[in-house]
């Protein structure tokens, strides 16, 4: 690898144009049908079927669903472990009566209705963006319908994804309003952003409290008077669990599902078994409890009692939202099924029978769960219960992977590597730096707390602060997506949101017992993601005004002044238009440069999936004789940016097909006289790829090595065979490529082919800028605080840019900088 090291400051540009030469955007889309491949098929798949077609998918949803059980559902079945048990704590011990357990089970049955039942089954879970949901996937959809985006890299070439499309065309007035006044201050698109982050942290933090509150939880009974297990040995083996769990996460999500979801299908079983053994054995009476009037007289015995133990009561909904966020894992219809057919009514019936029980023994609130377990089964139930907490916390550690992936294709995390788990089901991905962390201060919340009650407190505030951001980004969809009534949108937040902040008000309370760490945990990881947010808009700023005038490459004529040797330079860039910065650099720095030169740009677009014949849009920066190109490579947020050692081929083909396709449809930029290169990009279709008859493409085989030009070195041949021989996982598929013995080519176009394929054989580079960003010495305290020290911080604890790209190491060039922003 080789670096050149330069500075450049932000305030010295003088030489820039006032206009730059990429302002014209246009696009030409090839003809020729569609061919989907594997992931663009998964991807449409995960999109909402109509009706008609739901019957032929069942046995698919019948899988999935059955999946869903070992990863969406296994926080919120394991709720009954403890809602009752931290219900009746503080000052609601003086009411612990059979009327106020009524009231308790009234509460939580109306709460598991509303919530998880009519808000996130019934409504939340039709807003997912092409099967993704979470909170990123709702502001990908408002990003989509209005330039709430604060990173200026959008295009309109980019609104012509068959993805983009999302919901009515029309615009109301209201919406209109409510998008432009969103779009003209800045104040109000950082405030949604902060919220979404905000959102995005309480997931993360949910990933950490969870399992240790569902692990201690399940073992909590080995202190009770049946067992007299030390709580220092209740600590131990709640610790070896919790490593355990996070070590089976490199599984993937795919073989974890497989293995968890019988544990939680006769986990639910079984307490749907002992509840309705409760009701009848101890006081059917219990049933009359559904009515919403229990509530009324619970709360008029009780008080400001009852209304702060609402804080435990929303326990019985922690894991609601893994529900949405892990949708991209499975499919709308299957998380309904599972949902409906056995998760709701098995735990209303085990929360009834668990009622039943403590109403005839009010002395073991305490041990709710497992005193109201029959002697003969406990010890079975208790195995059942530890396997089962084990799996609760699969589903939100399954959230946070997708949480984490989504920040950060939308630039709102710093790099970190993901590996996809599953080749059937697209979305499915383990974070093997996620996983750590998550692991240690899981560990370190089990060990500091070791209170299932304070980890209940810091565990509800964080679940239910993300179920009141949910409300908030589903009503700006409902307007600006759906384009429904502006009543009903409101009515929709004004209803939710009543009897969330109920909840959060009563949470809030026990801020001091333990509320404070999610709620901490949660700011940490905010900070963090807008932090690095802050620091790529900015870059990303400096060189949208630091881009090489086009005038100063054409006045150095097709040689650029040096020596054009054989190969193809691939230049990466964050810039969608115009010449970077670091181009200048390396001309005024090396007194060489490639034949052909190639500006990339991988960028992610606000939708979750972009089809592999959507994804390279080819244009040409300078005339002809000048050998310039550039290849934007387009990604949803949720899509697989892997390497499967064939970009290189790809890339030559589109630049190849884009050469012909442009001296038949628009022979007018052909001209070396033309001067309205840069901003014109045309869409390669993969069909396009294998059809043209002037441009063959053959497999290599074993004669791969002997189709490098000669102008390569046998050291460097010899160093570059060594290195794929220690690296087997960036080998290339070798192709090699010819033009065909058509007398009707045209001669220039034969001739620039020509030069492609030469420069191919000769070798690719890959050129890409090492920078290093400063603040200004003007700026104030608090962004050289932010700048030079969070995220420099960032920057050089993440992984490096070419590893995200997957650029193999022994054909990297990187290009030293110093960003004064």
């Amino acid at each position: 690898m080789n670096t050149i090291g330069t500075d450049q400051n932000e305030e010295n540009k003088g030489s820039l144009p006032p206009g730059a030469a990429d302002t014209c955007q246009e696009s030409t889309r090839s003809t020729g049908q569609d061919v989907e491949d594997e992931q663009s098929r998964q991807a449409r798949s995960k999109m909402k079927l109509p009706s008609v077609s739901l019957l032929a998918n069942v046995p698919s949803s019948l899988l999935l669903a059955y999946q869903s059980f070992g990863v969406v559902f296994g926080d919120l079945s394991t709720s009954p472990l403890y809602v009752y048990s931290n219900t009746f704590v503080g000052k609601l011990h003086h009411h612990q009566n059979p009327e106020a357990v009524f009231g308790v089970f009234s509460l939580i049955f109306w709460t598991l209705t509303l919530i998880p039942f009519l808000k996130y089954v019934a409504i939340i879970l039709s807003a997912d963006d092409n099967g993704e949901g979470g909170t990123f996937a709702l502001y990908s959809l408002l990003c989509r319908h209005g330039k709430f985006n604060l990173l200026p890299n959008q295009q309109a070439a980019d609104e012509e994804l068959s993805s983009y499309k999302y919901g009515p065309s029309g615009r109301s007035s209201v919406s209109l309003a409510l998008r432009r006044f969103l779009e003209k201050h800045k104040s109000s698109r950082t405030a949604l952003l902060l919220v979404v982050l905000l959102g995005a942290g309480m997931v993360i933090g949910d990933g950490v409290i969870n399992p240790a509150m569902s692990v201690l939880s399940s073992v909590s009974m080995l202190a009770s008077a049946k067992a007299r297990l030390p709580e220092g040995g209740v600590l131990v083996l709640a610790c070896i669990i919790l490593v355990g769990l996070f070590a089976l996460q490199h599984c993937g999500t795919r073989k974890v599902g497989l293995l968890f979801a019988p544990v939680v299908i006769l986990w639910l079983l079984t307490i749907f078994a002992v509840g309705l053994y409760n009701i009848i054995y101890w006081n059917p009476k219990i049933v009359f409890a559904l009515s919403p009037h229990y509530i009324v007289k619970f709360f008029g015995q009780t008080g400001r009692d009852g209304w702060i133990s609402l804080g435990g009561v929303l326990l019985c909904i922690t894991g609601t939202e893994a529900m949405f966020a892990n949708l991209g894992h499975f499919t709308a219809c299957s998380v309904r099924l599972a949902f409906v057919s056995i998760v709701y009514p098995c735990l209303v019936v085990q929360y009834m029978g668990q009622a039943a029980y403590l109403s005839k023994n009010i002395s073991s609130l305490p041990y709710g769960f497992y005193d109201s377990i029959p002697d003969a089964v406990l010890w079975p139930v208790f195995i059942i219960a530890i396997l089962a907490a084990t799996v609760s916390s699969q589903s939100v550690i399954s959230a946070t992977f997708s949480t984490v992936r989504q920040c950060q294709a939308l630039g709102c995390f710093p790099r970190v590597k993901i590996v996809h788990t599953s080749k059937q089901i697209y979305g499915q991905i383990y974070i093997p730096e996620i996983n750590w962390i998550l692991m240690i201060l899981t560990l370190a919340v089990a060990v500091g707390f070791h209170n299932t009650n304070k980890i209940g407190n810091a565990y509800g505030l964080a679940a239910l602060s993300i179920m009141l951001i949910t409300t908030f980004l589903m009503a700006l969809v409902m307007v600006l997506v759906w384009q429904k009534n502006v009543l009903l949108a409101g009515a929709f937040l004004l209803f939710f949101w009543s009897i969330e902040a109920c909840y959060l008000s009563a949470a809030c309370i026990k801020i001091p017992q333990g509320g404070w760490f999610s709620l901490a945990l949660s700011l940490i990881f905010m900070v963090i993601m807008f932090v690095w947010h802050y620091g790529t808009r900015k870059k990303y700023s400096y060189d949208l005004h630091n881009k090489v005038p086009l005038k100063w490459i054409l006045g150095l004529g097709p040689s650029l002044g040096i020596v054009r040797v054989p190969g193809i330079g691939l230049i990466y860039s964050e810039l969608a238009t115009g010449v970077p910065s670091i181009f200048s650099h390396f001309v005024t720095n090396l007194p060489a440069f490639h034949n052909v030169l190639v500006f990339v740009c991988v960028k992610s677009v606000p939708v979750p999936y972009v089809s592999p014949e959507e994804r390279f849009l080819i244009g040409r920066v300078c005339p002809r004789p000048y050998r310039m190109y550039r290849c934007i490579v387009r990604y949803g947020y949720m899509d697989l940016q892997g390497d499967d050692g064939n970009f290189e081929n790809m890339l030559i083909q589109s630049i190849a097909e884009f050469i012909q396709m442009e001296a038949v449809v628009e022979p007018q930029l052909s001209s070396p006289d033309s001067f309205s290169y840069d901003g014109r990009m045309a869409v390669i279709s993969s069909e396009n790829l294998n059809s043209s008859s002037n441009f063959v493409v053959s497999e290599a085989g074993e004669t791969s090595n002997s189709v490098q030009s000669s102008s390569k070195s046998s050291t460097l041949q010899s160093l570059r065979s060594d290195y794929e021989d220690e690296n087997p996982q960036i080998r290339r598929h070798q192709l090699r490529f010819r033009i065909s013995q058509n007398h009707g080519i045209d001669p220039s176009v034969r001739e620039e082919l020509l030069d492609l394929i030469q420069a191919k054989e000769a070798g690719v580079a890959y050129i890409i800028g090492h920078s290093h960003v400063k603040a200004r010495r003007s700026s104030s305290f608090l962004k050289k605080l932010v700048i030079d020290f969070g995220y420099s911080f960032l920057r050089k604890n993440c992984r490096g840019p070419g590893v995200g790209l997957h650029i193999p190491q022994i054909s990297l060039i990187e290009v030293g900088m110093i960003y004064h922003v």
